[in-house]
């Protein structure tokens, strides 16, 4: 394999791609461990994604030298304070699209952070058995759905064609 940055921005698309494909068939599978794969694979999925993103900010980061390229969190180039040194109009998008909570490079952002959350129970509203007549009602936590094999694949075909459109503006002519 060449050394050159965008290899490794392939390769991760690559292997989210093989992990979707994973995750469709451990769906459909009939297995006992059936949803433990399902989830295996979600997660590797979404590790792969980010990745990728980590290896098109590089790809960026290493046409413009810029002094932090070898970052190993994307979240270290996604920020304003990058785009003062230096006006980096691909940088500027993603930051753009990493800074709006709707945005997919936002939602994968936060879905690679909650991989590294631990698992917490549901809240359940408070209740005094000495009073059966007052009710106290808790603040529900909104249980987020599962992401869909369907959302992460279009997640990886935003990334793909960003990175196939900013490459064609960072190669020199």
């Amino acid at each position: 394999m060449a050394h050159e940055l965008y290899t490794r921005t392939n390769q991760k698309l690559f292997f989210a791609g093989l992990a979707l494909e994973a995750m469709a068939k451990a769906k459909e599978s009939h297995a006992m461990n059936a949803q433990g794969l399902e989830q295996a694979e979600r997660e590797s999925a979404i590790f792969h994604l980010y990745g990728a993103l980590l290896g098109l900010c590089h790809e960026i980061a290493g046409f413009y030298r810029l002094p932090n390229a070898g970052t190993p969190r994307a979240e270290e180039l996604l920020t304003p304070k990058v785009l003062e040194a230096i006006a980096i109009p691909e940088m500027g998008e993603l930051v753009e699209l990493a800074q709006q909570r709707e945005t997919w490079l936002a939602q994968l952002l936060a879905s690679y952070g909650a991989l590294f959350q631990p698992p917490r129970p549901p809240k359940k509203p408070k209740g005094d058995v000495t009073q059966p007549l007052i009710i106290s009602v808790g603040v529900e936590e909104v249980v987020e759905p599962e992401l869909t094999r369907e959302e992460m694949e279009s997640w990886r075909q935003q990334l793909k064609s960003l990175a196939i459109r900013f490459r064609e503006g960072l190669s020199e002519c």
